[in-house]
């Protein structure tokens, strides 16, 4: 069980945790979503997320009003380096896309 989990691959990708309610959005990369979403869940439960604003509105709204989104995923074909380097430049533009637009973000900007 423990080489399967191993041998799995998990294609890493750019993500958002989305407050349901206001459509208020959290983005980041990671080169395994699904781990980093039980991660976030995790901090946001025991209230210590190194966002403050969205641990505000979890704490105020509770967890049934957030939804977690991939955004895109790269090719896992590329060597840890390449894919965080272009998880980066993916999550920069993005980033750089809701700052412009009417969409608001807890990231900081």
């Amino acid at each position: 069980m423990k080489e399967a989990y191993r041998e799995m691959k998990c294609s890493a990708g750019v993500y958002v945790i989305r407050n349901r309610s206001s459509n208020k959005v959290y983005i980041d990369y990671s080169m395994n979503p699904a781990a980093i979403w039980n991660r976030h869940r995790a901090e946001l439960k025991f209230g210590n997320h190194r966002n403050p604003a969205l641990q505000n509105d979890w704490n105020r709204l509770g967890e049934e009003n957030f939804v977690f989104e991939i955004l895109g995923e790269i090719d896992d074909d590329l060597n840890q380096q390449e894919k965080e380097k272009d998880l980066l430049v993916l999550k920069e533009l993005l980033v750089e896309q809701l700052n412009h637009s009417t969409q608001s973000i807890y990231n900081e900007k």
